[in-house]
């Protein structure tokens, strides 16, 4: 029995031995089947995939909707994602939303294409994904048949048509012939603005009986002018394709601006005071400036106000507030001064008057003040005319 034993503790300590000796190399085979396994895994900050179906659709007159939907392979994570959308063509842009479609505006008679990833919304930690792309191709048409320099030009009136839309909007276009068209073309004007989009119905042609301009007396223009007005010119002809045009205008850069209403002038004594209120128009009173011209008929000359003066909210700013709080104390201690002086002779005592010819100058100064009223939609001018002795009475040198 004590041979056996010997025998087993000796098998014993052999396998303790070689345990020993094989935990190193079980140790770093271990770790090396650990790398492998991470080098096999995807990296957590390549995880997001580009979305799929991505499409540019024409939704409206110089508009397109994008249209994409996520990657059903995405693994679903804790995380909120978005999409950066670019526009590549014809202008740049980009943007960033958590929507899977978009609306925007541009011509396209140039064709249109843009691109869109997947972002990580919140968890900045994860990168974005590839890019997926898609064109609109441009329609076809022949070099040199499309119109050009269009113009078009905006005019308001006030109307009664009903309490939402008190003004009444026109419209009118005009261009040229493109210089390859055939003289049998003939061209037709569209515009949308919103969501209204109407055709022309009044044209006026050249000497071939060729439409060069549009009048659209009342537009479906109603707003104030918050929105891109987009105007589209296409054409026929039996010996080529026309191609078409596009341009988007911003309604504040071609509105002919109507004068100003209620205009009065009134005198007080040596006061000149001009008020007027804002002109006919859809937009707001501070969109607006004005400039004052008085006519001296005396003399036959224009006298313009220095400067511009702006409609708009005329409350008090603090810096203004203060200087007048500033200027009025100014005022009151040199009237101080100036009753202590006068009761003590001290400006007789320190500047005695020296004697001087009697002045023949017949001139006069003139002094601009500016005051408006509270209301954003009227305006004040007050001009006040400071006369020498002998001089003529107002009236004679402004009117």
């Amino acid at each position: 029995p004590s041979a056996i034993e010997s025998r087993h503790q000796e098998l014993e300590d052999r396998q303790r031995q070689n345990l020993i000796i094989m935990t190193p190399a079980l140790l770093i085979l271990l770790g090396s089947a650990v790398m492998l396994q991470a080098d096999l895994l995807p990296d957590k900050k390549s995880a997001l995939l580009p979305p799929v179906n991505f499409t540019i659709k024409v939704a409206a007159l110089a508009q397109v909707l994008l249209r994409w939907e996520p990657n059903p392979d995405q693994e679903q994570r804790n995380v909120m994602l978005g999409y950066h959308v670019k526009i590549n063509a014809p202008q740049e842009d980009d943007f960033e939303t958590r929507n899977t479609e978009s609306k925007h505006v541009s011509v396209l008679h140039q064709g249109f294409s843009a691109s869109v990833q997947t972002i990580p919304w919140s968890d900045h930690a994860l990168l974005a994904s590839s890019w997926v792309s898609a064109e609109l191709k441009a329609p076809p048409g022949s070099p040199g048949t499309s119109i050009v320099n269009l113009t078009c030009t905006t005019n308001t009136m006030a109307s009664d048509w009903t309490p939402l839309r008190p003004y009444q909007v026109s419209l009118h276009c005009t261009w040229c012939v493109g210089k390859d068209a055939p003289e049998d073309t003939q061209y037709f004007l569209y515009y949308r603005y919103g969501s209204q989009t109407e055709e022309c119905q009044e044209y006026t042609q050249d000497t071939l009986k060729r439409n060069h301009a549009c009048w659209f007396p009342r537009a479906f223009i109603h707003s104030k002018g918050r929105d891109w007005l987009a105007v589209h010119v296409n054409g026929s002809s039996k010996h080529a394709a026309i191609k078409p045009f596009d341009q988007l205008f911003a309604l504040h850069a071609i509105d002919q601006v109507n004068p100003p209403v209620n205009v009065t002038a009134k005198i007080e004594g040596t006061r000149l005071s001009i008020q007027w209120e804002k002109p006919v128009s859809a937009f707001q009173a501070h969109c607006f400036d004005y400039e004052v011209k008085i006519y001296n008929t005396r003399k036959g000359y224009f006298q313009d106000t220095p400067g511009e003066m702006v409609v708009g909210n005329d409350e008090p700013k603090p810096w203004t507030e203060w200087f007048l709080v500033v200027l009025m104390a100014t005022i009151c201690i040199l009237f101080i001064l100036s009753l202590t002086c006068r009761r003590c002779h001290l400006w007789t005592k320190l500047f005695p008057p020296v004697p001087a010819p009697k002045s023949n100058i017949k001139d006069f100064a003139v002094t601009s003040n500016y005051e408006k009223t509270g209301s954003g939609e009227t305006e004040i001018e007050v001009l006040s005319f400071v006369e020498e002795p002998e001089l003529e009475v107002l009236e004679d040198f402004v009117f």
